[in-house]
């Protein structure tokens, strides 16, 4: 695969879905970023593309659309849905 590049120290941990209460979207992705501890520094990162690499070396892709609450949460829509095993793990920005 390609080689990603990576903005130095913009890793990020996947949260969940967006979800209400009877629907998850799993293309939309909930992401705290380190060292973004309110919504007005997380709203820099909108219009950023994250990355996120499988197991075998895919790479999904998706765009940061919106913050979500108050306390540096963005959310990110992927071009298809993440599975069940990113949630917990790294995402990196890519531009």
């Amino acid at each position: 695969m390609s080689e990603v590049k990576v903005i130095k120290g913009m890793a990020g941990t996947i949260m969940n879905y967006r979800r209400s209460r009877h629907t998850q979207h799993t293309r939309h992705i909930l992401i705290k970023f380190d060292g973004y501890n309110n919504d007005k520094e997380a709203a820099k990162l909108i219009g950023r593309e994250v990355v996120w690499e499988t197991k075998s070396g895919k790479l999904l892709r998706g765009k940061i659309v919106a913050t979500h609450g108050r306390k540096g949460v963005v959310r990110a829509i992927f071009n298809k849905g993440l599975p069940g095993e990113a949630l917990g793990t790294k995402l990196k920005i890519w531009k």
